[in-house]
This record gives structure tokens, C-alpha cells and sequence, in this order.
């Protein structure tokens, strides 16, 4: 099998001959120290053979201020050393900005100009990975997460018009990024911190599932394929995410109690399960040894059967050791043979 063919079988419940191995992200640090010279992440991620390459949509600032820069969906951001940078000024704070708030355009040029790139070098090589969002997180930026939590209780209308407009975009975005080549759609909308969902079951339900449903349904209806990514403890609604559809699960987040085990056990006829190898602690500081073994027991416990591909619980971020992430793709080859 060739990287696509190996990604496909593991999302499908099709067994593959090996154990895939993929990554969201790959910090350009890790990236350099790794593959020297490598042109991209993309670039980077083929020659570490990977079976995935990855990106995501553009939405570029449209005014910048030094340290600081607002993009398309109106929120102002610092910048940061690293990959992603974090918000620091909500667009909206009520029904009254979002009457006279301008989506991005989902059909703007630049948006998929990276996957372009992506299809061009990769298709039929690699897997080709698609990131965006649906409608939670785009909805918390928009907002701020204290002020969209609260109207989840205050103002539940002007929480359902933002989102559907939040998600109506997404939705666009993510039907051309497969008319254009994606093969793989992560769903990138974090839900819950390492203890518990950021909102109660009823609430997810009635906000947040309804716009996650839309996105799984518009991915299989152009015919690719969907990872829900979310951080955190899971457990309330992970039933939930499950019976939407979803073809894989990312990144089950060992700190965060999601015992891969115990989703195997509960959803893994169901559900390709992506990820858990710890990228907090353990690819940070941890031993090869250490890594080794980790590689080795997630393997043994989610590859039965099939739909498992290795992967971190996050993302190879910058303070990821290059030689403990080198170490942990070698080991996925050395015990991922079916």
C-alpha cells in the first residue's frame, strides 16, 4: 500500500499493511532540525514518510500594528514565535456587531493556496490533509470564550445566528478544499479541557453538535473523509461525536484521561482512533527508551482490528525533542507491521 491507500484503509476499517502514521502539525523548528533544507512542512513531513501531509485555509490580516494584526474574520491577535497565534481582541460582543459583521469570503483565491500546493507536489503519494474549523472555536474567537459560554444561557438566538453564520462559511470552505484535491478533512474545534467538556452535554448538544453534524455530512457527501480533532476529556459527549459519523477520532489525549484502552474498547469498531502518544511531557523530555515503549503499548492496545493510526496528542510543537519524535516514528515502523 501505498500512504494514501494505508490512510484510507485505516478510516474505512479496512486493514491496512501497516499502522499509518500522521501529524496535524509539524513546528518548523522540528520541521528544519530534522529534514535541513526542507521547503515547507509538507516537504518536511514526506521525507520523515509520513503517510499524511497537511494544511489548512488562509484567512491573512487585514491591518497590522506591529506586534499585532487583525485578520479576515475581524479578530485582533498578537503574534507569536511559534505556528499559531493566540487571540486578544474578540470582533463582536453582542447581536448588535453581528448585524453589521462581514464574513470572510470562502471563496476568496488565497484561501486554499497551500493545499493547491499540497495536491500538486503530493496527490496520490501522500494523503492529502485538510484542517478548518466548524463552528465552535471560529465562534469563540469571534466572541471570546467567557462571552459565548455565557450566552449559551442569556442568548441562545444571537449564539444559533452566529454559529449558523460561522458554520456556513466553514462548510464552503471545506466542499472546495476537497473539489480541490483534500482527501482528509480534520475537523480542528477543541471542546474540553484536560478535566471536562468546556460546556454541559445539553448544551453541546443544542450549539455545537448540530454545526459538527453539518460539516461530517458535507465532507462524505464530496465523497472524503472526516477527524474530529478536540483536546481534552471527552468522555461526556464522546458518544456523540461518534454518532455523527466521524471516520476518526484525534488525539485522545492521555493526560486528559482518554485512556486509548478504554476507547478502543467503547468506540474502536466504530471509529479510527488517531494519536496518543504524549507530546506535553513525554516527547519534550522523555527518554528513546520512553518513547519507544509508548509507541510500543499504544500499538499493542489500539491496532487490533485495525482503524488505529499512531500519531502525538496534540501536535509537534516547538518544544517536541527532534530526536524524540524521530524516535517515535522509527518505533511506529518497527511495531506497526500487521
Amino acid at each position: 500500500m501505498n500512504s494514501t491507500e494505508r490512510v484510507r484503509a485505516a478510516l474505512t476499517g479496512v486493514m491496512p499493511d501497516r499502522v499509518p502514521q500522521v501529524e496535524m502539525l509539524v513546528d518548523p523548528k522540528v520541521a528544519a532540525a530534522l529534514v535541513p533544507g526542507a521547503a515547507d512542512m509538507a516537504e518536511a513531513m514526506d521525507q520523515l514518510d509520513l503517510d499524511c501531509v497537511p494544511c489548512s485555509a488562509a484567512f491573512p490580516p487585514v491591518s497590522q500594528n506591529g506586534e499585532y494584526f487583525t485578520d479576515e474574520w475581524g479578530v485582533t491577535y498578537k503574534r507569536s514565535e511559534h505556528v499559531l497565534s493566540h487571540p486578544l481582541r474578540p470582533a463582536l460582543a453582542g447581536p448588535d456587531d453581528l448585524r453589521h459583521w462581514t464574513p470572510p469570503d470562502p471563496e476568496a483565491p488565497h484561501r486554499l493556496a497551500a493545499l493547491r500546493r499540497n495536491v500538486e507536489r503530493f496527490k496520490g503519494k501522500r494523503a492529502i490533509f485538510f484542517h478548518h474549523r466548524a463552528a465552535f472555536m471560529h465562534s469563540v474567537y469571534l466572541l471570546g470564550m467567557d462571552r459565548l459560554l455565557e450566552c449559551f444561557y442569556t442568548e441562545p438566538e444571537f449564539v444559533h445566528d452566529l454559529m449558523d453564520r460561522v458554520v456556513a462559511v466553514n462548510e464552503r470552505v471545506i466542499r472546495n478544499a476537497i473539489r480541490l484535491g483534500a482527501e482528509v478533512i480534520c475537523i480542528a474545534d477543541d471542546y474540553a479541557s484536560n478535566y471536562a467538556p468546556m460546556f454541559s452535554p445539553a448544551h453541546f448538544r443544542e450549539f455545537v453538535l448540530p454545526r459538527l453534524q453539518r460539516v461530517v455530512d458535507a465532507v462524505h457527501e464530496e465523497g472524503a473523509l472526516a477527524i474530529k480533532h478536540s483536546d481534552g476529556n471527552l468522555w461526556p459527549i464522546l458518544a456523540d461525536i461518534v454518532d455523527t459519523g466521524v471516520d476518526g477520532l484525534n488525539p485522545i489525549e492521555p493526560v486528559a484521561g482518554m485512556d486509548l484502552g478504554e476507547v478502543k474498547a467503547a468506540f474502536g469498531d466504530r471509529v479510527c482512533l488517531v494519536g496518543n502518544i504524549d507530546c506535553g511531557e513525554l516527547l519534550c523530555h522523555g527518554t528513546p527508551e520512553q518513547v519507544e515503549a509508548a509507541v510500543q503499548e499504544a500499538i499493542a492496545v489500539a491496532a487490533p482490528g485495525g482503524r488505529y493510526m499512531l500519531s502525538c496528542s496534540n501536535s509537534i510543537h516547538a518544544g517536541v525533542n527532534p530526536d524524540n519524535f524521530l524516535t517515535m516514528l522509527r518505533a511506529g515502523r518497527r511495531y506497526g507491521a500487521y
